[in-house]
Protein backbone atom coordinates (compact mmCIF):
# COMPACT_ATOMS: atom_id res chain seq x y z
CA UNK A 1 0.00 0.00 0.00
CA UNK A 2 1.28 3.66 -0.53
CA UNK A 3 1.02 6.05 1.84
CA UNK A 4 -0.14 9.47 0.23
CA UNK A 5 1.68 12.42 1.17
CA UNK A 6 -0.27 15.19 2.76
CA UNK A 7 -1.78 17.91 0.66
CA UNK A 8 -0.30 21.44 1.35
CA UNK A 9 -3.11 23.98 2.73
CA UNK A 10 -0.69 27.04 2.11
CA UNK A 11 1.78 28.14 -0.59
CA UNK A 12 4.93 26.64 -0.38
CA UNK A 13 6.19 30.25 0.47
CA UNK A 14 9.46 28.24 1.30
CA UNK A 15 9.50 26.68 -2.34
CA UNK A 16 9.00 29.82 -3.76
CA UNK A 17 11.44 31.85 -1.66
CA UNK A 18 14.16 29.47 -2.24
CA UNK A 19 13.99 28.81 -5.84
CA UNK A 20 13.91 32.43 -7.23
CA UNK A 21 16.62 33.08 -4.83
CA UNK A 22 18.70 30.11 -6.14
CA UNK A 23 18.15 31.52 -10.18
CA UNK A 24 18.41 35.32 -9.02
CA UNK A 25 21.92 34.26 -7.61
CA UNK A 26 23.19 32.09 -10.10
CA UNK A 27 22.33 35.10 -12.34
CA UNK A 28 23.87 37.44 -10.72
CA UNK A 29 27.26 34.90 -10.11
CA UNK A 30 27.29 34.36 -13.81
CA UNK A 31 26.89 38.77 -14.30
CA UNK A 32 29.51 39.74 -12.12
CA UNK A 33 31.71 36.45 -13.39
CA UNK A 34 32.24 38.57 -15.99
CA UNK A 35 34.61 41.42 -14.88
CA UNK A 36 36.14 38.35 -12.66
CA UNK A 37 34.09 39.03 -8.94
CA UNK A 38 32.09 36.85 -7.26
CA UNK A 39 29.11 38.62 -5.23
CA UNK A 40 30.93 37.87 -2.18
CA UNK A 41 33.66 40.15 -3.65
CA UNK A 42 31.43 42.92 -4.32
CA UNK A 43 30.27 42.78 -1.41
CA UNK A 44 32.98 43.25 0.78
CA UNK A 45 34.08 45.93 -2.45
CA UNK A 46 30.73 48.20 -1.85
CA UNK A 47 30.65 48.08 2.02
CA UNK A 48 34.56 48.66 2.37
CA UNK A 49 33.77 51.58 0.31
CA UNK A 50 30.91 53.47 2.60
CA UNK A 51 33.39 53.48 5.81
CA UNK A 52 36.12 51.99 7.18
CA UNK A 53 35.27 48.63 8.61
CA UNK A 54 36.80 45.55 9.96
CA UNK A 55 37.36 42.55 8.11
CA UNK A 56 34.54 41.47 11.13
CA UNK A 57 32.27 44.09 10.14
CA UNK A 58 32.42 42.99 6.55
CA UNK A 59 31.97 39.71 7.56
CA UNK A 60 28.71 39.83 9.61
CA UNK A 61 27.22 42.32 6.57
CA UNK A 62 27.98 39.52 4.21
CA UNK A 63 27.05 36.37 6.62
CA UNK A 64 30.60 35.36 5.99
CA UNK A 65 32.11 33.00 8.47
CA UNK A 66 35.96 33.57 9.16
CA UNK A 67 37.10 31.73 6.29
CA UNK A 68 34.96 32.70 3.51
CA UNK A 69 36.12 36.10 4.73
CA UNK A 70 39.81 35.18 4.72
CA UNK A 71 39.39 33.30 1.01
CA UNK A 72 37.29 36.54 -0.32
CA UNK A 73 39.75 38.75 1.21
CA UNK A 74 42.60 37.06 -0.05
CA UNK A 75 41.04 36.98 -3.68
CA UNK A 76 40.20 40.29 -3.56
CA UNK A 77 43.97 40.94 -2.56
CA UNK A 78 45.48 38.76 -5.43
CA UNK A 79 43.18 40.32 -7.89
CA UNK A 80 45.12 43.83 -6.57
CA UNK A 81 41.44 45.39 -6.03
CA UNK A 82 42.00 45.51 -1.93
CA UNK A 83 44.44 45.37 1.07
CA UNK A 84 44.36 44.35 4.74
CA UNK A 85 45.30 47.37 6.69
CA UNK A 86 45.70 48.36 10.32
CA UNK A 87 42.63 50.32 11.45
CA UNK A 88 43.06 54.00 12.32
CA UNK A 89 40.58 53.04 15.45
CA UNK A 90 42.55 50.18 16.48
CA UNK A 91 45.57 49.02 15.78
CA UNK A 92 45.07 45.56 16.46
CA UNK A 93 41.84 45.37 13.96
CA UNK A 94 42.70 44.98 10.48
CA UNK A 95 40.21 46.86 8.04
CA UNK A 96 39.43 46.56 3.95
CA UNK A 97 40.97 49.32 2.25
CA UNK A 98 40.56 49.38 -1.66
CA UNK A 99 42.40 50.00 -4.29
CA UNK A 100 41.39 52.76 -7.23
CA UNK A 101 41.23 49.84 -9.51
CA UNK A 102 38.74 48.12 -6.44
CA UNK A 103 36.70 50.92 -6.44
CA UNK A 104 36.04 51.25 -10.55
CA UNK A 105 35.47 47.53 -10.33
CA UNK A 106 32.78 47.54 -7.54
CA UNK A 107 31.10 50.58 -9.79
CA UNK A 108 31.26 48.27 -12.72
CA UNK A 109 29.55 45.39 -10.31
CA UNK A 110 27.01 47.26 -8.81
CA UNK A 111 25.84 48.53 -11.85
CA UNK A 112 26.05 44.62 -12.79
CA UNK A 113 23.60 43.50 -9.95
CA UNK A 114 21.61 46.88 -10.17
CA UNK A 115 20.90 45.62 -13.94
CA UNK A 116 20.26 41.67 -12.80
CA UNK A 117 17.76 42.78 -9.88
CA UNK A 118 16.01 45.61 -12.72
CA UNK A 119 15.75 42.62 -15.47
CA UNK A 120 14.24 40.46 -12.42
CA UNK A 121 11.59 42.55 -11.51
CA UNK A 122 10.93 43.76 -15.08
CA UNK A 123 9.95 40.20 -16.01
CA UNK A 124 6.72 41.63 -13.55
CA UNK A 125 3.79 43.88 -14.76
CA UNK A 126 4.22 46.99 -13.80
CA UNK A 127 1.63 46.51 -10.85
CA UNK A 128 3.48 43.80 -9.18
CA UNK A 129 6.86 44.85 -8.49
CA UNK A 130 6.36 47.46 -5.67
CA UNK A 131 4.17 45.45 -4.32
CA UNK A 132 6.18 42.69 -4.63
CA UNK A 133 9.16 44.85 -2.99
CA UNK A 134 7.02 46.24 -0.60
CA UNK A 135 5.53 42.97 0.76
CA UNK A 136 9.37 40.60 0.96
CA UNK A 137 10.47 44.57 2.73
CA UNK A 138 7.53 43.98 5.19
CA UNK A 139 8.74 40.15 5.86
CA UNK A 140 12.77 40.96 6.14
CA UNK A 141 12.24 43.58 8.75
CA UNK A 142 9.16 41.94 10.08
CA UNK A 143 8.17 38.38 11.26
CA UNK A 144 10.94 37.28 9.49
CA UNK A 145 13.60 39.39 10.71
CA UNK A 146 15.32 37.45 12.88
CA UNK A 147 15.98 33.13 12.99
CA UNK A 148 14.96 31.48 15.59
CA UNK A 149 17.87 30.15 17.57
CA UNK A 150 18.54 26.49 17.69
CA UNK A 151 20.40 24.49 19.57
CA UNK A 152 21.44 22.76 15.85
CA UNK A 153 21.96 25.92 13.64
CA UNK A 154 20.00 25.48 10.08
CA UNK A 155 22.84 25.30 7.97
CA UNK A 156 22.21 27.13 4.56
CA UNK A 157 22.98 25.34 0.97
CA UNK A 158 26.62 25.78 0.40
CA UNK A 159 27.74 27.69 -2.72
CA UNK A 160 30.19 25.68 -5.73
CA UNK A 161 32.45 27.64 -7.69
CA UNK A 162 32.35 26.13 -10.66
Amino acid sequence: MTALAPANTVTDLSYLLDHTSHVLKSRMTAALGEIGLTPRMHCVLVHALEEERTQIQLAEIGDMDKTTMVVTVDALEKAGLAERRPSSADRRARIIAVSEKGAETARRGQEIVDRVHAEALGSLPDGERDVLVRALRRLAEGHLSTPVEQAQPVRRKRERNK
